[in-house]
């Protein structure tokens, strides 16, 4: 699987799955643009690329922001002329009944997980445009393709996701830009980890055992999938939500 030469973006590509995928791909030859809104561990995913000689931009950037949005891909382009790849990865999670949600943590939360992805695919899709194609992965959830009850605003925010990424991939489907979403299950990430909370241990066992395979996806499983999507490999796919979850909706 080669992407030499080839311009990815990543956001929240600081950290999890989004730093995982930032290395997978730079190791494959892959010139990487990560984007995240941390500067220190920005700069530290590049670091860690440039030792094991790879190229690598950090752009800092919050993905609810249509003027960062767009500066993002205009710093791609000036560095490295065109997108080619973009992994729309940048994710919050939110915990708590219907009941006792606040619409501050309902914009928060579709700020990021919604508009981000929106505002995301459309600028990269324009670039696509003027360059003849190209491909586009979103971060979902197997929360987007079913409900867990005391998570019902993140549940949304993933099933919007999914929705988002089938009607782009009709839209563009015959101008040669493909779109799909890779839809984890429980994953060890720092997010997990916040997820779990003050009982860590038995709280991640417990969702382990929720899966089939008895344990937490690595975040380098989950960028193997997107390293998929984005192949030749998968030159005829388009508009699907691919499960890396353990056996997790077989059940």
């Amino acid at each position: 699987m080669s992407f030499q030469n080839k311009v990815v973006l990543i956001t929240g590509g600081t950290s999890g799955i989004g730093k995982a995928t930032a290395l997978q791909f730079a190791t494959h030859g892959a010139k990487v643009v990560i984007a995240g809104r941390r500067d220190e561990h920005g700069h530290r995913v590049v670091q860690e690329i440039s030792e094991r000689g790879g190229t690598a931009t950090f752009v800092k950037t919050d993905v609810a922001n249509e003027v960062d949005v767009r500066n993002l891909i205009a710093e791609t382009v000036k560095q490295y002329g065109r997108v080619d790849i973009a992994f729309n990865n940048a994710g919050v999670e939110h915990t708590g009944p219907v009941a006792e949600f606040t619409t501050d943590a309902y914009r928060h939360v579709f700020d990021i997980n919604v508009l981000g992805v929106f505002l995301s695919m459309k600028y990269e899709i324009q670039q696509m445009l003027e360059h003849g194609g190209g491909v586009i992965i979103n971060t979902s959830s197997i929360l987007g393709h079913i409900a867990m009850p005391g998570a019902s605003i993140y549940n949304a925010s993933k099933h919007a996701v999914e929705g988002a990424t089938k009607t782009a991939a009709l839209e563009y489907a015959q101008q040669n830009i493909r779109i799909n979403a890779v839809a984890p299950a429980a994953t060890a990430t720092d997010m997990i980890d916040r997820f779990a909370g003050k009982e860590g241990a038995e709280n991640r066992a417990q969702l382990a055992s929720l899966h089939p395979m008895n344990r937490l996806a690595t975040a380098d499983e989950i960028a193997a999938a997107v390293l998929y999507l984005a192949s030749d490999a998968a030159s005829f796919t388009t508009g699907i939500s691919l499960p890396v979850d353990g056996g997790f909706l077989a059940q």
